[in-house]
């Protein structure tokens, strides 16, 4: 829940930074990439601190070197979270970050059946975690491409 949290609250603070007048982040794609940015950076630091051990925990026994597999994923998470800020680089960025969700999903739903815990804290159920991946994917999705077809603007 906490990068949910994280990705929530940058993104609300950025918008009232926009609207005190700080010109960059007076547009909301500009304040949902430094959000998305903010929690693939937090999520990434687990990657190498004291969760890397739960993290490989949560890696399914089908997959071999879970330890390598997390090592790959959190350099993958770093290189999203800055590729995500560099509208350059965003919308490769966003298709890269979405695919990486995609791609670990199978770790959350292992976590959530076996009941695992990060930093002592059992994961989320998951039903939460499930609908928390969508709203990672929307996220991730719109901070790179926008919002073509919206019926609403955020602006």
């Amino acid at each position: 829940m906490v990068p949910f949290f994280v990705l929530v609250g940058a993104f609300v603070l950025c918008r009232i930074l926009g609207w005190a007048g700080v010109g960059f982040f007076a547009a909301w794609q500009h304040c949902l990439r430094v959000a998305v940015a903010a929690m693939f950076l937090l999520t990434a630091s687990a990657h190498w601190g004291k969760r890397r051990a739960d993290l490989i925990r949560m890696v399914p026994p089908a997959f071999k070197r879970p330890d390598l597999l997390v090592t790959l994923t959190g350099i993958a998470e770093l290189a999203g979270a800055v590729g995500i800020l560099w509208t350059l680089t965003a919308k490769a960025a966003s298709v890269g970050l979405a695919i990486l969700l995609v791609a670990m999903f199978p770790a959350n739903v292992y976590a959530a059946r076996r009941q695992l815990t990060i930093d002592g804290r059992k994961v989320p159920g998951l039903v939460v975690r499930t609908a928390l991946q969508i709203v990672f994917l929307f996220a991730v999705i719109l901070a790179g491409w926008g919002c073509a077809l919206c019926l609403v603007s955020f602006s």
